[in-house]
Parts: C-alpha cells; structure tokens; sequence
C-alpha cells in the first residue's frame, strides 16, 4: 500500500482508506464479526487511515473502531482515525456552542479509546455556522489542550471547501469527489494544493453506483440511507448516489460502460472493471491524499486495495471520462455542486 502525506500534518495515511459509515449499520445491519473482519482485512493490506463520525449509527461505528483497536494494540501497522463532529442533532438549529462540541469530541475520544483523535473534521456543518468562522477558533483551542492533533472539514459545496482554505491551519478537505463529481479538479484542488492541503476523497463510488454491479431490481433496507435519502428527506441529497436519482445513475453507468466497450482501442487495460477505473481516476490526481471507500464486506476493501498497485489511466481515458461527466453527468446533480 503506498502512502500519502495528509497535508501540512505530517501524517503518512495509505492513498486507499477505510471510510466507516458501514459500520454505523448505515448502509444496512451488518454483524459485529463482518465489522471485525473489515478491519483486519483493512490491517492486513496496510490500509491505515480510517474515516468515522460520530453520528454513524449513533456512535456505533466508532465503538467498533475502538473495541478492535483495544484487541490489536501491537498490530504492525499504526492505525490513524479520523473522525467527524458537528452533525449531532442536540446541535441543531441554533444549539451550536463551544462547550457541546468539546463535549461531543470527548465523547468519541472515550468511544475510540484514544488520548487524542489524530484528526477531527468538522461534519458538513450548517453553511451560516461555518461562514460565521467562529468554530476554527474552537478547533483551534481544542488541539491546543491536546484533544486533537490536526483539524479539518468535511463539507458538501465546493464555496464552502474554498471558505474552509482561508484558514492556515485547516490540514485536511473532504470532499465528494468522483468520476460523477469532477467540479472540484478546476478550482479546489488546485487551491488546496497551494496550501498544502489534503483532499480526502469521498463516496469514490457514489454509494455503489461506480460499482458497476447495481440494478434496477436492487432492494435497500430500511436503515440504509440509500433507501431513506434517496430524495434527500433526511440530510443532503448529494451524500446519496451523488445526489443523481438512482434510475439516472443506472442508465448513466450503462452509458458509460457502453462508451468505455466502444473506446477499447484506447491504450487501458480492458479488463479493468469500473470501480477499479473510478478509484484508480481518484488516485491519479496528486491533490488526493487518501480515497475512502466504504464497504459491507471484508472482500470489498481487498478489492479496492488493490487498486493502489494499477498503472495509472492513460490521458485519454481520463479525458473521456471527463467529457462525459460534463455531457451526460452533471446536469442529473441535485442540491448544488
């Protein structure tokens, strides 16, 4: 697994993480054995980066983060957890203070087990709080009593990725980012790069649709968000498929694969599936520092592992992707880019 510097951290996280929200049972139930399973496998091919939040199954996700860090204390590879604070809905409207989110800080520093969270990331928190800027002060204070090593953001729209860039000590963006998401290469990146800021790519496979292996007949559970926000009923349309109705998103990655089988004259090794080729695109771009792909079976994280030693897209594959996404793609967005 090759390694990444997470901005001006210092921070060496492997280029393919683990994004955690599966183990919140938010895409599903899954069992506290699967959970165990996926992060061993994530032990075993070197993925050292984790990606949580503390409202993933109510902080679920983090518990079981902890309980296996707890068990694998001398495990070879030194595991960093990321998580994120901010969506709590005790905070909600207007209930956004210093004193809760220290609080809820130390909730998920007593659920992962850990001193200090190596990095906290303020979770697509209301547009008016973050503008308001007040909580970088309070980030900053906190990593100042040692409760956190390194700050950043999660965040939704790309005015607020820039927003969050103005402030020196932000490390780290995460950012919907994906072959149905390309916005961000024109003007953020660029951007966060002459900061020495790190992107952290999200939903790399737009909640399964870049799997390739999705079909109409697919059927989610009741406490999957891919069944309750579809529509984007419960938080930002855009944290589900991408914010493209999951019909679209079907005959869109039909589309593509179609176009993908018509352009196989181009120089790209044509076994490659689609979700090898939208990680493998994540990773070619320098900007990204880690891609989190979340998964509900141990075999997904090998897969997406793998990706990592793949030769990177020949120039004329990531332009046709790039066409595509501005032909086809981007017009289907919902809730704004």
């Amino acid at each position: 697994m090759k390694l990444r510097t997470l901005g001006h951290s210092g921070l060496q996280v492997s280029e393919i993480g683990l994004g955690c929200w599966q183990l919140g049972d938010d895409f599903g139930p899954i069992s506290q054995d699967t959970a165990n399973e996926i992060l061993a496998a994530a032990q075993q091919q070197q993925v050292n980066f984790l990606d949580t939040a503390d409202v993933y199954g109510a902080g679920l996700s983090e518990n079981r983060i902890g309980q296996w860090l707890a068990k694998n204390k001398h495990n070879s590879v030194q595991t960093i957890v990321a998580t994120k604070v901010g969506r709590d809905g005790r905070l909600f409207p207007n209930q956004y203070t210093k004193q809760t989110m220290q609080k809820n800080i130390e909730g998920s520093l007593q659920r992962l087990g850990v001193d200090a969270i190596d990095l906290i990331q303020l979770h697509c928190i209301p547009r008016q709080v973050l503008f308001a800027g007040e909580v970088f002060n309070w980030l900053e204070d906190f990593q100042q009593q040692g409760l956190i090593r390194f700050y950043g953001a999660s965040v939704e729209m790309l005015d607020e990725a820039e927003f969050c860039l103005n402030y020196s000590k932000v490390t780290s963006l995460q950012m919907l980012l994906n072959i149905f998401r390309q916005d961000a290469l024109d003007t953020i990146l660029p951007l966060a790069t002459s900061k020495n800021v790190g992107i952290i790519a999200r939903l790399p496979l737009a909640s399964g649709l870049l799997s390739g292996k999705m079909s109409a007949e697919r059927q989610f559970s009741a406490q999957d968000h891919r069944n309750y926000n579809k529509d984007g009923a419960h938080f930002h349309v855009g944290e589900t498929f991408n914010g493209i109705a999951f019909e679209q998103g079907l005959t869109l990655v039909e589309q593509l694969q179609q176009l993908l089988i018509e352009h196989s004259e181009l120089d790209f090794p044509t076994q490659l599936n689609l979700q090898q080729i939208a990680i493998r695109w994540l990773l070619d771009l320098p900007a990204v520092s880690s891609v989190i792909a979340g998964v509900s079976k141990s075999q997904q994280l090998i897969n997406n592992a793998a990706v990592s030693q793949l030769d990177k897209l020949p120039a004329e594959v990531t332009q046709l992707l790039a066409d595509f996404y501005q032909q086809k793609v981007r017009q289907h967005i919902r809730g704004g880019i």
